[in-house]
């Protein structure tokens, strides 16, 4: 019994740790580069969802594939299959079929000097708040082949695919000491400036960076929340037991003592 009891505290702090990770993971995924913006958690949010999945095939399904989702599983976020033919499928694709591009490998790494990856699972690789922060620091750089550069991922190869959303922005820096080394100095970010308007908002832009991350958030792994929510399940399960096999236990052995 005394061995039950502690491979159930086992499993128990197993399963916490693990979550523990999980929720970090996040957080540190820009350690030591530029600071990260929370992304808020819209994955429940079947329009916020709905309305990110428009972006993502407008936007980014013209040179990103996402090859392990199939246009049908939008079911998933209250959509119909026609809804999904006739507002997300912009090709000859049938509903059944997965999120390719007719851009090839070679093609891409033509263009763009390697093959833009593939983003299904894009928001678990590099988390949503990174992916919340990049898509929201895209700047003019006359300097880069694109003519835009970017804060969290400098030198980046893609251009800036929304800027008509955003409008151009610049970068604006200043040149600080070196808190190390007072001989040398480096260039710290102080602000963007507006030199076009976009067609939304800064806060409507926001706003719609959420959704399209969120969506991809939840195309990384669209069972998610019935996981999480089994989770809860099993982790009430396991206290009930525990505490179930402790009296069992306590009564057991309460005449032998």
């Amino acid at each position: 019994m005394k061995r039950i009891l502690q491979t159930l505290m086992g499993v128990c702090q197993a399963t916490l740790l693990v979550a523990a990770l999980g929720l970090g993971a996040n957080a540190n995924a820009n350690e030591g580069g530029f600071p990260l913006d929370a992304a808020p958690n819209r994955v429940s949010n079947n329009a916020s969802l709905q309305n990110g999945a428009k972006l993502f095939v407008n936007y980014c399904l013209n040179c990103h594939a996402a090859t392990s989702m199939r246009y049908n599983r939008l079911r998933d976020i209250g959509l119909t299959d026609q809804q999904i033919k006739d507002n997300l499928i912009l090709n000859d694709a049938k509903v059944g079929d997965l999120m390719t591009i007719s851009m090839t490998p070679k093609e891409g790494k033509a263009f763009f000097g390697k093959n833009p990856p593939d983003l299904s699972v894009e928001a678990r690789a590099r988390g949503t708040d990174w992916l919340y922060t990049y898509l929201r620091t895209f700047y003019k750089d006359d300097t880069t082949q694109t003519g835009w550069n970017n804060l969290v991922y400098p030198k980046v190869g893609m251009p800036h695919v929304l800027w008509q959303l955003q409008g151009e922005r610049a970068a604006k820096f200043e040149e600080h000491k070196d808190p190390h080394d007072e001989s040398r100095t480096e260039e710290v970010f102080v602000g963007f400036e507006q030199l076009t308007p976009g067609t939304m908002k800064p806060q409507e832009y926001d706003d719609n960076i959420a959704d399209l991350v969120a969506f991809m958030s939840w195309m990384a792994e669209p069972v998610q929340l019935e996981r999480k929510r089994l989770g809860v399940v099993v982790l009430l399960f396991l206290a009930i037991f525990t505490l179930l096999a402790w009296r069992l236990n306590k009564a057991y052995w309460k005449d032998i003592h």
